[in-house]
């Protein structure tokens, strides 16, 4: 998936993620600029941006400067994603999960 159809695809979306298509892994929601809000335990919230480097797209949140490289795929059900950093982690597969801003405990952390 190219950076463009990734941007285009998830801009003002929250998007849930899960493990092997069963356990959650985790919800991010994409703002506009290249912004993100990660949380994967539907209370804590990290920002981020994402940026494009060659096929991959790069995360790279405020809690941690490692750039957190995947590759995106459209699939008819939504996102497949392949972790670049650990190539043997399975994929993650976005599932049915409500399209709304995150519930973030304490202030929304700002990129």
């Amino acid at each position: 998936m190219s950076a463009g159809a990734f941007e285009a695809y998830t801009t003002g979306r929250t998007i849930t993620y899960a493990e092997q298509g069963a356990t959650t892994y985790g919800r991010e929601h994409y703002g506009p600029d290249r912004t993100v809000l990660w949380s994967d335990d539907g209370q804590t919230c990290t920002a981020g941006r994402w940026y494009p480097n060659g096929s991959r797209i790069c995360f790279v949140y405020e809690d941690d400067p490692t750039p957190q490289c995947w590759i995106f795929f459209k699939t008819a059900k939504g996102l497949r994603a392949l972790y670049q950093n650990h190539p043997g982690v399975g994929p993650l597969l976005e599932v049915p999960g409500p399209d709304a801003p995150l519930a973030c405990a304490g202030p929304v952390p700002s990129v």
